[in-house]
């Protein structure tokens, strides 16, 4: 199982570079779904930023022309460390393990107009290599964002972490058609028909029970996936799918569909694979 608590292997010389940024500024951080959530929680509430200049996934303001709708958008077509990307080619490589200390939370659940997003309360944090993300939300993507080898996953969940310093970690999970998960049903029975304010569903979730039972995971240092496309952020994508049912990914195609960025150029960046469970 992906190992909690104490315990964690020290870290490995041959860790990817990562490029740590200064704390991030408050609009740089609502980048990765348009919530201020992804700047902590001084806001019990979490709001739309609708000062940020509008894009989408398709037309004049999609992926292809993201870089161009803003000056602060500028890096999602100048940047050399973007995400998502192909996963091929990784190198084998002894890694600190991922601690996770993820309690339940209530279910806070959001349709910002680009995904479903979760709001995590306070208290449930990563561990990786001797750095603390504190969980701050999770979203999901049809398809998948990242892919294996060319290939899209049915769709991918993100777990958003901060570190007290604003460097963000994020750990990624392919969702694939197959069993019924009830452990997705605390979101899933709520979900938002339209875009809308935050709210709570009068439930919790465990964040813990959405993570598969192997701990690997390709490691690369990469971008948000959405404007303003900052960089030096920490990905993680495990290893292992989650299986979702046909009929819970119909549920949440039939809202958001398509909302994936294509994959960006490795350029000459290294993709780590742990080599050890």
């Amino acid at each position: 199982m992906i190992r909690r608590g104490p315990g964690s292997r020290p870290e490995s010389p041959n860790e990817p570079a990562i490029v740590k940024p200064p704390p991030l500024p408050f609009f740089l951080l609502t980048g990765l779904a348009l919530l201020p959530a992804c700047a902590g929680h001084s806001s019990a509430k979490p709001q739309e930023n609708h000062g940020a200049p509008h894009w989408s996934y398709s037309g004049d303001t999609g992926p292809a022309h993201w870089g161009s709708l803003a000056p602060e958008y500028a890096l999602c077509a100048t940047g050399k460390r973007q995400s998502p990307i192909d996963i091929v080619g990784a190198e084998s490589a002894d890694l600190a393990n991922l601690v996770f200390h993820y309690e339940p939370t209530p279910v806070e659940i959001v349709n910002n107009g680009h995904t479903v997003q979760v709001n995590y309360a306070p208290g449930s944090h990563l561990e990786v290599d001797g750095v603390r993300f504190e969980l701050v939300q999770f979203h999901f993507h049809a398809p998948s964002e990242h892919t294996i080898a060319g290939r899209n996953a049915a769709a991918e969940m993100h777990l958003v972490h901060k570190s007290a310093t604003g460097e963000l970690a994020v750990v990624g999970v392919l969702l694939e058609a197959g069993a019924y998960n009830q452990n997705f049903a605390p979101v899933w029975n709520h979900l938002p028909a339209a875009a809308g304010p935050a709210h709570k569903v009068g439930t919790t979730i465990d964040a813990d029970d959405l993570l598969p039972g192997d701990p690997r995971t390709y490691r690369y240092s990469g971008s948000l996936t959405t404007p303003p496309g900052t960089e030096g952020v920490r990905w993680h994508l495990m290893v292992e799918p989650v299986q979702i049912s046909k009929e819970q990914l119909a549920a949440f195609t039939r809202i958001h569909r398509g909302n994936n960025r294509p994959v960006q150029g490795l350029n000459q960046r290294k993709i780590l694979l742990d080599s050890t469970r």
